[in-house]
């Protein structure tokens, strides 16, 4: 890495309307349909803007190469671990932002499963009036593979799950997954990383009992979760953390927990024989006009 240097890339970006209403058709919430020149909902960023590499740049697990603008890696999982969004303004769809992408650190650690490397890259996203609208930090984790074969429910033996997020009642949602819904978000978000389409490049070379489910498409469960639930109010700040992968076709719960005094709380959940087990992704809303914060 001693000849890489950390660089700002500055590009004009098109909120496309159609990437926002394939993002709509796949969640299929009950929301209303979004349509040019309405305000782009908390985090759909992450879809609005879709930029597929050229297939020459492909690297063997899907991802750009590294080496340009993310540093060359070696390790090979790479895992979409988190991060932090301000939104002091907001996009609007079909509009032209500016974006400006760099990475702010890269960091050595070691972890329960050996060497780590943890890369914060920042996102800037400029609105009509020329002020920043959305600065977000998303961290990135690289580590070793897993060793061995770890063979889970192949795709042929999953059932379409029709919508895969349903309102069962107050505060209580379901996700459920399957390789289509997967197929769909990686197209939606111009995600081409093999853990979330490839069967066995997931499973022989990377080691997943199966397919994993894509980190953003948790987090974005939960921000369409709380924009249905409290559809007065949107967010300033939200922080979120992927604390364990999801593997499809594993069902999963959003639930609120207790409320005491303005926090609440939400955990997506892995059902087991109907007992919630493991929390897999976080996420912390502040709305700082009503005084009060959101945990989920």
């Amino acid at each position: 890495m001693k000849d890489w240097q950390a660089h700002t890339v500055v590009t004009e970006e098109y909120v496309d309307p159609v990437a926002v209403a394939a993002l709509g058709a796949l969640f299929e919430s009950g929301a209303p349909p979004l349509a040019a020149g309405d305000p782009l909902p908390p985090l759909w960023h992450w879809v609005a803007f879709p930029r597929w590499p050229m297939s020459s740049a492909i690297g063997p697990d899907g991802h750009p190469a590294r080496g340009d603008f993310l540093p060359p890696i070696e390790l090979p999982r790479r895992m979409f671990a988190g991060g932090e969004i301000r939104l002091s303004g907001h996009l609007t769809i079909g509009s032209t932002v500016r974006r400006e992408t760099r990475v702010l650190s890269v960091t050595p650690k070691t972890g329960r499963s050996g060497q780590l490397m943890v890369v914060e890259v920042e996102i800037r996203l400029f609105g009509d009036d020329g002020a920043p609208a959305v600065v977000e930090r998303q961290d990135l984790i690289y580590r070793d593979a897993d060793k061995g074969v770890n063979g889970g429910a192949s795709p042929v033996a999953i059932e379409p799950v029709g919508r895969p997020l349903r309102r069962l009642h107050d505060w209580e949602w379901e996700l459920r997954t399957d390789p289509t819904v997967l197929m769909r978000f990686s197209a939606v978000t111009a995600n081409p990383h093999r853990i979330h389409y490839d069967w066995p490049y997931a499973t022989l070379t990377e080691g997943y009992p199966g397919l994993v489910v894509h980190g953003p498409l948790m987090t974005l469960a939960l921000a369409e979760t709380l924009r249905i639930e409290r559809p007065e109010t949107t967010p300033t700040r939200v922080r979120h953390r992927n604390l364990a992968p999801l593997f499809c076709p594993n069902p999963a719960g959003i639930r609120r927990q207790d409320h005491l005094g303005t926090d609440l709380s939400i955990a997506v959940v892995s059902d087991q024989g109907g007992r919630p087990a493991v929390v897999h992704t976080v996420l912390t809303a502040e709305f700082p006009s009503l005084g009060d914060r959101f945990n989920a």
